[in-house]
């Protein structure tokens, strides 16, 4: 046997219903506690009035996002090219080019190509040896 509540037996129909309260336990404020744990231990907790929960989440909110950021992936792939493009040029810049070929005649532009490589590379050695030392005196 089922005992029903006529009142309770009522559906919703849409309205908007108020619950009004006059005792003064309803309009008491609470605070707000709050754990942050790494998943096994309570590592922080902490009350925070309802005053000032805007607050909190403002600031909690920027903490979150500072932290997210360092947790952010790394891209290998680029960073390895890079590396590898680095120690390319350097090795490049340790060959010494050497400028063969004729002065005259059949084969002169690809000479004049080689001296022109050998003063760039030149150029590019002091360049190194600057920064080198730039980095080394700060």
């Amino acid at each position: 046997m089922q005992l029903v509540d006529n009142d309770a037996a009522n559906t919703y129909d849409g309205g908007d219903v108020v619950m009004s309260s006059t005792s003064e336990e309803d309009e008491k404020e609470y605070p707000c506690l709050i754990r942050a744990t790494d998943g096994k231990h309570i590592e922080f907790s902490t009350h925070v009035q309802p005053k000032d929960l805007e607050k909190f989440h403002a600031i909690y909110g920027s903490l979150l996002k500072a932290s997210m950021l360092t947790l952010r992936k790394r891209d290998k792939k680029r960073e390895k090219l890079r590396a590898e493009q680095q120690a390319a040029k350097k090795r490049k810049l340790a060959e010494p080019i050497v400028i063969r070929g004729p002065k005259r005649g059949n084969g002169r532009r690809k000479r004049q190509r080689l001296i022109k490589a050998a003063s760039r590379q030149e150029e590019a050695r002091k360049k190194a040896a600057e920064k080198e030392s730039a980095k080394e005196k700060s």
